[in-house]
């Protein structure tokens, strides 16, 4: 609990307006924390403006050699400026301009969910890995729909409260432990350590918080526009944008009031790690 906490406190200081996301990257983040990252040199597939990576190799207390890449430009010239990489490229997944077996692992933090055809960006990170190299990524699972509390209003229509949420957050598959060894398999990774995180209690935290700001937000722009978009049209993300240390223990400490691990055995992610056959 308390790394969660103190992660969730640096987050919302550096994204103030983002309090559902920063809840659900907590928990997240000390999950991968616990994990640890593989050694040697690291790929960060869709690696965002390298904040989230920056927080990890803090915790851990690593500096790997590590290459970021993401399809956005904007945020790849982020990541730039964080130095967290010694290369960034603004490309896409399956197009990596890295050689063969560059890498010994890849990682990627809430992102293969995001991607249409996925099989072509598997195939790229076993051409990048060398043998014995990892995969390691988090996604929602299965179980995220079932974890939802769902519409605010009786009677309401599940199925298009869920659809809407997909929508929203771009979100295109929530696969089972079987799906990724499925999908990982053929491109000669074996799937070695499936975790769930992100517990019922704590999705539904997530639903409310998001229900009342980037839920807002989307509405008003005419469901036109992604949050990320949003937030440039506003201005929200631009540098210097911070919340004082006690403003940040204060919200995390609202945000995280009266949730507990529960322990109904719902899971709404995963943290998946694969190793690539000799």
């Amino acid at each position: 609990m308390h790394i969660r906490q103190r992660l969730l406190r640096s987050l919302l200081a550096e994204n103030p307006f983002q309090p559902a996301t920063s809840w659900w990257r907590a928990i997240e983040l000390a999950v991968v924390i616990r994990h640890g990252l593989p050694g040697g040199a690291g790929l960060d597939l869709g690696c965002g403006d390298g904040k989230l990576m920056r927080i990890v190799l803090d915790a851990l207390q690593v500096s790997p050699s590590l290459v970021g890449v993401d399809i956005d430009p904007l945020e790849a010239r982020e990541a730039v400026a964080s130095r967290v990489y010694q290369r960034v490229h603004a490309a896409p997944g399956n197009r990596i301009p890295e050689a063969d077996g560059s890498f010994d692992f890849v990682f990627s933090n809430s992102v293969l969910e995001h991607i249409g055809e996925l099989e072509p960006v598997i195939a790229e990170v076993s051409r990048l890995l060398r043998p014995g190299g990892a995969f390691l990524f988090t996604v929602p699972a299965s179980g995220f729909h079932d974890c939802l509390a769902g519409p605010v209003f009786p009677g309401s229509d599940r199925q298009r409260y869920l659809e809407a949420i997909d929508r929203r957050c771009a979100h295109r598959r929530y696969w089972s432990e079987a799906q990724w060894r499925d999908s990982l398999g053929p491109h000669g990774i074996e799937l070695t350590l499936a975790v769930p995180y992100l517990s019922a209690a704590q999705v539904q935290r997530w639903e409310k918080l998001s229900r009342c700001t980037a839920g807002v937000l989307y509405a008003l722009a005419g469901q036109r526009m992604q949050p990320i978009e949003i937030q440039r049209a506003l201005r929200m993300r631009q540098r210097g944008l911070r919340l004082p240390r006690w403003a940040a223990r204060a919200l995390a400490a609202a945000i995280s009031a009266r949730v507990r691990d529960d322990a109904s055995g719902r899971f709404g992610c995963l943290l998946v790690e694969g190793r690539k056959r000799p």
